[in-house]
């Protein structure tokens, strides 16, 4: 399968404070990944780099062979990366699966 997204030493900060340090992450057309690990471990923050509301500080990110690194958010939007806010129900009444199939 062809590479989808990928991360190579991704660091980012949120003013004087590195919060990421050297992120690694690929992904294949068709996977599914779980960042894991507890409050304070980077898991939005590596979130927020991929859908482009936090800038990096260091790194490459790339989606679909194509170099996002500096996009504005609103174009990451426009090549399909988006980011769901733990809590908002998207779709309400459906189920997981239909929620990432809607």
């Amino acid at each position: 399968m062809a590479r989808l997204l990928a991360l190579h030493d991704v660091r980012a900060a949120y003013g004087p404070a590195q919060v990421l340090h050297g992120v690694d992450l690929e992904l294949a057309e068709g996977e599914a990944v779980a960042l894991l690990g507890r409050n304070g471990m980077g898991k939005t923050t590596t979130i927020r780099v991929i859908a482009r509301l936090l800038p990096l500080a260091g790194g490459t990110l790339g989606f679909a062979g194509r170099d996002i690194a500096r996009l504005p958010p609103h174009r990451a939007a426009r090549l399909g990366l988006g980011l769901v806010p733990e809590g908002r129900r998207v779709f309400g009444p459906l189920t997981v699966e239909e929620n990432l199939l809607a």
